[in-house]
């Protein structure tokens, strides 16, 4: 499996990061996701499933061909809302008060 390459901060007008977990213990290491998206996922051994757990959104046509092709459905993708946590970290943070 390649190394992936550090991700900046996206461009303002680009899609979420994405968040791939994939359930181990229900994992049979068939590696049908290896074969859809090879970039992302490799199979080490007999059962050493080795993966990325935070690919960008330009990768989300291959991960999702991936979760689908797992004939258990180990693999679960979500986009990773970072405009809401920054937004929530502003908001929840008091201005400094000088004086008095």
């Amino acid at each position: 499996m390649r190394p992936m390459p550090d991700s900046a901060s996206p461009p303002p007008n680009a899609a979420p990061p994405l968040r791939v977990t994939v359930d181990l213990n229900r994992c049979q290491a068939y590696a049908q996701c290896c074969y859809a998206a090879p970039e992302h996922f490799a199979l080490h051994g007999r059962e050493a499933l080795f993966y990325h757990p935070a690919p960008s959104a330009a990768s989300r046509l291959d991960i999702e061909r991936a979760r689908v092709s797992c004939p258990v459905q180990a693999i679960q993708v979500e986009a990773i809302q970072v405009e809401a946590i920054q937004v929530e970290a502003i908001e929840t943070e008091e201005p400094a008060r000088h004086g008095r």
